[in-house]
């Protein structure tokens, strides 16, 4: 099933200019700032996997679903409607018509996002949405997650890897929940490197860098600086197709 939606995003995609960019990466990277910024400044539609993933977290923990039982998780993986916006402007995200953008960032799906998407029934469920968002993409998208590169879009035109240092990632998160839920430095190191283990030890679709992804490590560059460093990318790849 998914070989023809993969053909499909790429005989979508007519405009000369046109490209898929896969930015993949840990939390606290810069993804999200980054993958929107690009995005924005190129005319291209932007897909926030993680977001969907939190939203289907947001589902189970809103309909009763004990997201540490595989078994239950999986049986109801394919029973919300998540539906993702592209504008990279103003991105949305619904589950069964009600607007999630809030509730999946509480501190509640932050810890337990990871147990949700390492079911294989939510991955194959969320993947097969994921590709079928690049396919109507017409003028290209910049899509970002974990395993964009290497599993849901294999075939991107550019696949760029972000890393940073576990501090610098931990004080750009801190940074984005203050005022927002009270968190200090080692504690949101230590959430990040947990998660970074069950994303990258999961058996299914894990957070790895693909052998042909370009890795930028963040750790020194301000936001502006990484935004323009995957622009430059982006228009490279775009000058050879």
């Amino acid at each position: 099933m998914s070989a023809p939606v993969e053909t499909a995003a790429t005989d979508a995609r007519t405009a000369p200019a046109a490209v898929i960019v896969a930015i993949d990466g840990p939390a606290g990277t810069g993804k999200s700032s980054t993958s929107r910024s690009v995005a924005t400044q190129l005319g291209l539609s932007y897909l926030d996997t993680g977001a969907q993933y939190r939203a289907i977290t947001w589902w189970m923990i809103s309909n009763g679903i004990d997201v540490q039982d595989a078994s239950a998780v999986a049986t109801a993986a394919d029973k919300p409607v998540i539906v993702s916006g592209t504008d990279a402007a103003n991105p949305t995200i619904t589950v069964d018509g009600v607007d999630a953008s809030g509730p999946i960032r509480t501190q509640e799906v932050t810890a337990k996002v990871s147990a949700v998407s390492a079911v294989p029934e939510v991955r194959t469920v969320i993947t097969e949405l994921q590709r079928a968002i690049a396919a109507g993409a017409p003028n290209g998208i910049v899509v970002e997650g974990r395993d964009i590169g290497t599993t849901v879009l294999p075939d991107a035109d550019l696949k760029v890897f972000l890393t940073a240092s576990p501090e610098a990632r931990a004080a750009r998160r801190s940074g984005e929940l203050k005022g927002k839920e009270s968190t200090d430095l080692a504690a949101t190191r230590e959430a990040l490197i947990k998660r970074d283990a069950i994303d990258s030890g999961r058996k299914t679709s894990p957070l790895a860098k693909a052998a042909d992804a370009v890795e930028v490590d963040t750790t020194d560059l301000t936001l502006q600086q990484v935004i323009e460093c995957v622009v430059t990318l982006v228009e490279e790849k775009r000058a050879t197709r």
